[in-house]
């Protein structure tokens, strides 16, 4: 009994030492290679070739593809202000900001931001041969933050902008990619995504910009003005602001769409202004009266003689000894509910003259419907 004990002892200290010797390399009874718990591994996969010098994948090729047909049309804008040498008694120009901008057509058109160029005692515009231009100011929108400048600059060195089909439709998830040159460095790109349409932010203009784009793509400093394009190089947007805690390009990005440029550009282009539309009354912007009444809506404060506002019977303040008594007030236009000044200015935007539009208002403890034609005012 006690002789079977030890061989059968004998044998299982013989099966763990070739056990061990297997995995610290055994080369015949053992699995080619353990993990520290014992266990046979799988060999390692081969290592793949390495890839071709110059491999780029399809989204890098198109990237660099839009890079280069459309760098040639980002600008680099700068405004001058003048400095007053108090000691030496003498005033200079210096410059004082900077953004990007992007040719428009080849008559030396070129758009940008209108805060870029905002109180500028001049503006100069550099192209991407890095040959400066002095430009004049043709128009400015302040309220869509949008500004046409003009060079004089020879047509070979312009190179306008694509643009897209009239009514192509943006859609959340298609790339973008967005062109500075910020400082007078060469120029920069990002890329990114839309990641969210019709957003409304507060504008320089004292009015809130509508329908704008939102991107991920980082919009550096200095690419106010830039142009922000499709996979296809065609332009969609103006990189306008960004939103971020730190002041960083970290944050969120938005663009003025393509389809507001498209229709106030040519406007300032041709008149210098933009054409309001409207039906013949006054208002206060500020809305001071409103504030201090604690008035939903834009009051009436007159109305003029003949137009669509006195035709259709809308009434405007009345004075008396005692003060003045409130007419009518807009409470809505057009199917949209108004609360205040830049409710009705957005309301306005974009309408054309002769559109036949109903008006809602607050009258009193009443409230009455009128229709009114619109009109171009000044």
């Amino acid at each position: 009994m006690r002789k079977e004990w030890s061989i059968a002892l004998f044998s299982v200290l013989v099966s763990s030492l070739v056990f061990t010797i297997g995995c610290r390399g055994g080369r015949e009874l053992a699995p080619p290679k353990c993990d520290p718990a014992g266990s046979a591994q799988p060999p390692l996969a081969p290592t793949p070739p390495p890839l071709p010098a110059g491999f780029r994948t399809e989204d890098e090729k198109n990237t660099v593809d839009v890079f280069h047909r459309a760098a040639p049309s980002a600008v680099f804008v700068t405004q001058n202000q003048v400095v007053v040498d108090y000691m030496q008694g003498k005033a200079m120009e210096v410059p004082s900001g900077a953004g990007t901008g992007f040719v428009w057509d080849d008559d030396g058109h070129v758009v940008t931001n209108f805060h870029v160029v905002a109180d500028a005692r001049s503006v100069t515009v550099t192209l991407q041969d890095q040959k400066t231009y002095p430009a004049t100011i043709v128009g400015t929108e302040p309220r869509r933050d949008i500004a046409v400048l003009h060079i004089e600059a020879p047509k070979a060195a312009l190179r306008p902008v694509a643009l897209p089909e009239q009514g192509a439709k943006l859609e959340v998830g298609q790339k973008v990619i967005a062109i500075g040159n910020p400082f007078g460095l060469d120029h920069t790109l990002t890329t990114g995504i839309i990641s969210a349409l019709g957003r409304e932010v507060a504008g320089v203009g004292g009015v809130s910009i509508r329908d704008m784009i939102q991107t991920d793509a980082a919009i550096n400093p200095g690419n106010s003005g830039g142009p922000l394009l499709d996979s296809s190089g065609r332009l969609i947007g103006m990189n306008t602001m960004i939103y971020s805690k730190s002041g960083s390009s970290a944050g969120i990005g938005f663009a003025v769409p393509i389809e507001t440029i498209r229709r106030i550009v040519p406007q300032l282009v041709k008149n210098g202004r933009v054409e309001q539309v409207g039906f013949g009354i006054r208002i206060d912007p500020q809305q001071r009266i409103e504030r201090h009444l604690g008035i939903a809506g834009v009051v009436v404060l007159g109305v003029g003689d003949g137009s669509p506002a006195d035709r259709a019977g809308i009434r405007g303040l009345t004075q008396s000894t005692n003060g003045f008594t409130v007419g009518d007030v807009i409470v809505g236009f057009g199917g949209q509910a108004i609360k205040d000044y830049d409710d009705l200015y957005n309301a306005l935007d974009g309408r054309k003259p002769g559109e036949h539009v109903k008006l809602e208002l607050r009258r009193g403890d009443d409230t009455v419907e009128v229709a009114v034609d619109l009109v171009v005012v000044d």
